[in-house]
């Protein structure tokens, strides 16, 4: 009878080494899942911020809201629709690179994600820095001027 206890506690250990190697890959694949799922929507920018502003004015023009993304324009960058021909899909994506804020003027480098159509091997993705320039007007950051590709004219249609 000795033996057999022997045996039984014996077998015993690889069921319990077996459950824990699996309890650890299965804790680290909901570790793995509670990432991806709470990781979510950007940090929205304070508004009073030049990056706030461009990060706000950014999503309008590709949500295609030219109302709200015109509220963020200066009278001058408004004007500067004359003319204006809609080319290419909009970018994908806009990241923030860096910030250089003065008195009454700011400067927000961005890097411009986009993706072209297929091609022989798939859709292509591009990506640039370009920069926006923000002017201080009444105590509010508005856009003077924005990289070609989210330029926002009223009445005209971007959302493609």
């Amino acid at each position: 009878m000795r033996d057999t206890d022997g045996m039984n506690a014996a077998a015993g250990k690889p069921d319990r080494v077996l459950l824990f190697i699996v309890s650890a890959i299965a804790l680290l694949v909901i570790v793995a899942l509670a990432v991806v799922f709470t990781r979510g929507e950007p940090e929205v920018l304070d508004e009073s911020t030049p990056a706030g502003v461009v990060q706000r004015y950014s999503t309008a023009v590709i949500d295609g809201d030219t109302a709200t993304a015109d509220s963020y324009l200066t009278e001058a960058a408004r004007s500067s629709c004359s003319g204006f021909r809609e080319s290419g899909p909009l970018p994908t994506r806009i990241v923030l690179i860096a910030t250089t804020e003065r008195d009454s003027t700011a400067l927000v480098k961005v890097s411009v994600v986009g993706s072209g159509s297929g091609g022989p091997f798939g859709p292509s993705e591009y990506e640039m820095e370009d920069r926006f320039s923000l002017v201080k007007t009444d105590g509010k950051w508005l856009v003077d001027q924005a990289p070609y590709q989210l330029l926002s004219c009223t009445g005209s249609t971007l959302k493609q």
